[in-house]
């Protein structure tokens, strides 16, 4: 076979149903083979490598695979480069492969010559140059272990066009197993069993890392023998579904103000798959100065890294939970539970009260239609937040969100990546500044006659910017009153999709009454105040005691 056949043939393999990308002169060989292979493996157009990116992220986030994408040499390449580090930041396993100008042209600043291993190195679990075609097979073998195993992540293989026209013996071979992963200590397990029978306080903080290890069945049996409370990282909020009596909600920056308060009240904080970020810190000198800490994660590099912890467990959480919960006795905390209500109670009575059309209602509207398995994927900025406080989640792997690296523009290539790995009418919360940014790919959605509802959050401005100019920078709304003319109703008909604006509860009803019987992609563009807020909020390097509640 020749090297673009071998590479169809070993994704095919592993299991590989669906690639994202866009076609480009190094890589017409692959393009040819995929055509031929149509009927085995799908491939999904993007009107832009970032989409492709981002779409491959999304399909692997709902489902759990490996997500695979395709882009040529040169700016093919360097466009797929913030999608990569998304991907990187958040831990999600997509195997990128690009092609490259032929090996005897490598160094010679040849036509869209871009060393991309080279360009992308900080922000890939590893990376791949290949220049054998004997060793092509085995090397997208290897990539899609490495991408899936432990701390999942995204991998790179730049294959030269010389490499894919070569030739050479092919033959099927079975997936690798995932790599060994690291294993804790029995010392450990009883330190962690003994600091949880002294806890009279103790929380449960859970972070992406249980969504990806799927130990969220774990994790609630852990809340029921401890009687603890459970907060979540943004990225682990559809581990614990919104009805369980003991998810108190996001916690950090913005999250809801009872998690973060009680988290900062715990005497023990046992985290799960989170690496303490600063925004679910903040002032790290000052965070949970009080309480003991347990930290169980798979990746080594996290202990101690960003918060000094009493006791660290690297392994596999779903099987470090299992141990535990061999060992643990079931307690009670009755006196910690009544103090909990009491910060609820105080938080019914001072939260902030939503007026009009508000997000808020716009989001319970929302999820009136939707199911609990229904995906839902955000951009980034106030309606990002808006949503991780408001929407209830019921269902793991359902948030499609940019979490480390906050991209804007993350959002309609996530949701055509959910909708195309799952078959599920999706739904994408966006604003008027990350729609703009790749709004490009609604014609990939049309052209693929997806099922996907986008409600646009329109204020008129960047408002999670502008809120920071409000709070701290004198309101001086320096470049982020964006004054721009776009008709997002008429341009998503341009493109081919259905369009409505709602102004109202009553307009939104109508337009998602319509929007979930219609077969293709339709935006609802709703218009909101500009001077909607994202609280509570705790100001950049603050404290809980800075926590802004209304």
């Amino acid at each position: 076979m020749t090297g673009a056949q071998i590479v169809v043939e070993t994704l095919i393999e592993q299991g590989t149903e669906v690639v994202f990308g866009y076609p480009g002169g190094a890589v017409l060989n692959l393009y040819d083979e995929l055509y031929k292979s149509r009927d085995r493996i799908k491939h999904v157009l993007s009107a832009h490598e970032q989409g492709a990116a981002h779409a491959g992220d999304g399909y692997a986030r709902a489902t759990g695979k490996v997500g695979v994408v395709f882009a040529t040499s040169g700016p093919g390449a360097t466009n797929l480069v913030t999608g990569i580090a998304n991907a990187y930041l958040d831990s999600v396993p997509v195997v990128f492969i690009t092609g490259n100008v032929p090996c005897s042209l490598i160094g010679r600043d040849s036509f869209q010559e871009v060393d991309i291993t080279g360009v992308t190195l900080p922000v890939v679990k590893h990376s791949y140059f290949v220049k054998d075609v004997t060793k092509l097979a085995d090397t997208i073998r290897e990539a899609f272990q490495i991408a899936r195993s432990g701390r999942p992540g995204p991998v790179l293989i730049d294959i030269p066009k010389d490499v894919q026209i070569a030739d050479c013996d092919f033959e099927c071979k079975d997936i690798l197993p995932e790599l060994s992963k690291p294993k804790y200590n029995d010392d450990q397990i009883e330190k962690a069993v003994e600091m949880i029978k002294a806890a009279r306080k103790p929380y449960i903080f859970v972070g992406g890392g249980v969504i990806i290890g799927e130990a969220e069945k774990e994790v609630a049996e852990l809340a029921e023998k401890t009687d603890a409370p459970i907060g979540t990282s943004m990225m682990g909020l559809s581990a614990v579904p919104a009805s369980s009596h003991r998810k108190l909600g996001m916690v950090g920056m913005h999250g809801i103000y009872s998690s973060t308060v009680v988290k900062n009240k715990a005497d023990l904080v046992i985290a799960l798959g989170c690496r303490f970020s600063d925004r679910a810190t903040g002032n790290r000198a000052a965070y949970l100065k009080n309480s003991k800490i347990i930290h169980i994660d798979v990746d080594a590099a996290e202990i101690n890294k960003n918060i000094g912890v009493d006791l660290g467990i690297v392994g596999d959480v779903k099987e470090v939970l299992l141990k535990l919960l061999d060992r643990i006795e079931p307690t009670t905390h009755m006196e910690w539970w009544c103090e909990i209500e009491k910060i609820k109670e105080y938080e019914r009575e001072n939260s902030a009260k939503q007026e009009g059309f508000s997000p808020f209602k716009i989001i319970e509207k929302v999820n009136e239609y939707t199911n609990p398995d229904t995906p839902i994927a955000t951009d980034v900025g106030q309606h990002q937040m808006w949503v991780a406080q408001h929407y209830n989640f019921e269902t793991p792997k359902t948030l499609i969100t940019s979490g480390g690296l906050g991209t804007m523009g993350f959002g309609m290539g996530a949701a055509i990546g959910a909708c195309v790995a799952t078959g599920k009418r999706t739904v994408l919360f966006t604003g008027d500044g990350s729609f703009g940014m790749n709004l490009n790919e609604m014609a990939t959605a049309v052209s693929q006659n997806l099922p996907l509802v986008v409600v646009l959050m329109n204020n008129g401005v960047l408002g999670m910017v502008r809120q920071w100019q409000t709070m701290f920078y004198q309101k001086h709304y320096s470049e982020t009153t964006l004054e721009r003319k776009t008709d997002f109703v008429k341009l998503t008909e341009a493109f081919g999709g259905k369009g409505y604006r709602a102004t109202n509860i009553e307009e939104l009803d109508a337009a998602l009454k319509d929007a979930f019987s219609t077969e293709g992609p339709v935006l609802i563009d709703c218009v909101i105040d500009s001077d909607e807020r994202v609280l509570p909020m705790i100001p950049a390097g603050g404290t809980v005691n800075d926590l802004v509640i209304n």
